[in-house]
């Protein structure tokens, strides 16, 4: 099947729910077990308590499941908790990891602050290595971890060249992981390429309206076992309420993604023609370094991208974001509205280095000559001539 086809039929069982089109919200701590075998585990039954899965929950599993191309998917309380989950399953105390340098900033922090308490050393490596990888790996290297594009800058990774670089160290126990919340995996589909976990910040595109928090991570039949075993030591769960907001995104996704890629394109493409913005990052422009390998791996784009400005004062800036009618200003993406932050671009590996002003926008649904419109304003607020 087509994937918009997929994204309308993948986890749901009607014929279950008496014929609901949607799976029912499961409030559910207690379970009652039919019988003493079933409670001493001789007689199998698919729910046994609330934290361990519902009917709710096992919809939106296996609908991102179906999407991933995946063995099993686990459900998190959020895109940071399904990062930890990621690595904590794919590492063990004392090993050695290796982080892409574009990493989402909340991945940095657990990886230096928790992880070193672990006793895991993280080196950051740059984004645009590839098969280069080969020269950092050492005999405990547990996992890589990569970002495609990565956070702030967008840089694309070359992903099989770095699987391929894993997978050939005489240890054979190196693993990856792969935080593909840009591109969701109608875009790209991180086991097809060999990855191990691919993980997503669920409140993004799949919930698609900014109303909840959510983060999924699915695996390989070689690693789900891991996976599913991590997550359940942890007592890592999701709200039903916002596992059914996210079966609910998830039937648009398909649409509502290639809006957004429409109008991300069409809003990049004006920035570029300003004579004060410097640079636009975003791999499906022609002009980005990142487009050739974007345009081999990924079948579509986001609508999360960001810009360099020519040097402002704080208070050109202020004059420019704080009267914006149309963005907001707000750390997140993927809803419906558009949004409008400065980006900070904190390096370890390779420095990112820039006078100018960087911001980061996630391109809604509205129309892009209102955007530009309310965009051009602000620019003008900020004393930027056109």
């Amino acid at each position: 099947m087509k994937e918009e086809t997929k994204a309308i039929l993948a986890g749901r069982k009607s014929q279950e729910f008496n014929g609901a089109v949607n799976t029912p919200v499961y409030h559910a701590s207690t379970i009652l077990y039919p019988s003493l075998a079933a409670i001493r585990g001789k007689q199998k039954i698919p729910y046994t308590y609330g934290r361990r899965g519902t009917p709710t929950s096992a919809a939106l599993e296996s609908a991102v499941s179906e999407m991933e191309n995946a063995e099993g998917t686990v459900l998190t309380p959020s895109g940071a908790s399904a990062v930890s989950l990621a690595i904590l399953a794919g590492l063990e105390a004392g090993q050695h990891l290796l982080m892409v340098d574009t990493a989402y900033e909340p991945t940095r922090k657990f990886c230096d602050r928790f992880m070193a308490r672990m006793g895991v050393e993280t080196q950051y490596y740059d984004p645009l290595i590839g098969g280069d990888i080969t020269n950092l790996l050492r005999d405990n290297t547990g996992l890589i971890f990569m970002e495609s594009p990565g956070s702030q800058t967008f840089e694309v990774q070359d992903v099989p060249a770095i699987v391929a670089a894993a997978r050939a160290h005489p240890s054979g126990k190196i693993k990856t992981a792969l935080d593909n919340t840009w591109a969701t995996p109608l875009h790209f589909k991180p086991l097809d390429h060999g990855v191990d976990f691919s993980v997503q910040a669920a409140t993004k595109y799949i919930v698609g309206h900014a109303d909840a928090l959510l983060g999924t991570v699915s695996a390989t039949k070689a690693n789900f076992e891991d996976l599913r075993r991590t997550h359940a030591m942890l007592g890592l769960c999701a709200a039903p309420d916002d596992v059914f907001l996210a079966l609910r995104g998830l039937r648009t996704l398909p649409l509502r993604l290639h809006q957004h890629q429409t109008s991300a394109l069409d809003m990049a493409h004006w920035l570029e023609t300003l004579p004060f913005v410097r640079r636009v990052f975003y791999p499906a422009l022609a002009s980005d370094t990142g487009h050739a390998l974007w345009q081999r791996d990924f079948s579509g784009a986001a609508g999360l991208f960001s810009f360099e400005l020519e040097p402002c004062s704080e208070a050109q800036l202020g004059e420019m974001l704080d009267n914006l009618s149309l963005f907001g200003m707000g750390y997140s993406w993927g809803g419906f509205e558009s949004l409008i932050v400065p980006c900070e671009t904190p390096r370890t590996a390779v420095p990112f280095e820039t006078d100018g002003q960087m911001l980061r926008v996630s391109i809604g649904l509205e129309h892009t000559d209102d955007l530009k419109a309310d965009l051009m304003a602000g620019f003008q607020r900020a004393g930027y001539a056109v």
